[in-house]
């Protein structure tokens, strides 16, 4: 038995990184997993990877700074599985342009993503959910919705507005609907090597009393906690998930 058969979960984001090791753990432990990203190949790849190991997948292919890629997602979900259990909304954007020169171009790609479509997707899968009577929702912020980083405005700022978004979730769809957070510190992804990797990082890691960076698997472990009952008594909580750098 696994601690997820027979759920439905939609994980944004999911053709690398955090979100792929998340739902390689979730097929593992029973769920039928909706990948989504832009990238058709990574998809295909992820979805073929979990139906070997005995597991049950769909891909989306969605572009997540277009606003409808919500409904595409939601309908694709229904269409495949009828319900949805769970949605995690890891989908996110880096940006570093500092403040005096970030465009509102890049504003608006970095809010879509990293927020909007949290909110849309919330509101579809929340009407599923509150019929069903339970459900599960796992908002993917970063250390850096904590605290600000120089050079990181887009990304702060919306990272700071997923916090808010998370407990003012929890307060509204409550008490059938769990939402909480995760604030992701250090972890070695695509995203992470696009700036540089581990190097890029090496004050963070000498910040961390575990001296190192995570691995997209402790993100996926710390979700499928809060994706279970578990968590039963976790509701509107941001957990760091960063080696101890904000302890």
């Amino acid at each position: 038995m696994g601690k997820l058969d027979g759920k439905v979960a939609i994980i944004t984001g999911s053709t690398s990184g955090m979100g792929r090791d998340t739902a390689y753990l979730f097929a593992e432990e029973g769920a039928k997993v909706v990948i989504t990203g832009r990238n058709e190949e990574r998809a295909k790849a992820a979805v073929e990877k979990i139906k070997a190991a005995g597991g049950e997948a769909i891909y989306v292919v969605a572009d997540t700074t277009d606003l409808s890629s919500a409904q595409k997602i939601f309908d694709a979900t229904m269409e495949a599985y009828g319900t949805v259990d769970i949605l995690i909304n890891n989908a996110g954007q880096l940006s570093i342009t500092p403040f005096m020169e970030l465009t509102m171009e890049e504003w608006n790609q970095v809010v879509n993503v990293n927020v909007t479509i949290a909110i849309l997707l919330g509101q579809l899968c929340a009407k599923v959910m509150k019929e069903k009577g339970k459900g599960h929702i796992i908002n993917i912020s970063s250390i850096a919705g904590t605290s600000a980083r120089w050079g990181l405005t887009a990304y702060c700022t919306t990272k700071h507005a997923m916090v808010g978004l998370t407990k003012a979730m929890a307060r509204e769809l409550g008490p059938e609907i769990h939402v909480n957070g995760i604030c992701p510190g250090a972890i070695h992804t695509a995203m992470l090597d696009s700036v540089g990797g581990v190097d890029a990082v090496g004050g963070m890691i000498q910040m961390s009393p575990l001296k190192r960076v995570g691995q997209g698997s402790e993100i996926a472990s710390a979700c499928l906690f809060l994706a279970t009952d578990e968590s039963s008594f976790i509701d509107g909580q941001l957990i760091s998930v960063d080696g101890g750098v904000d302890c």
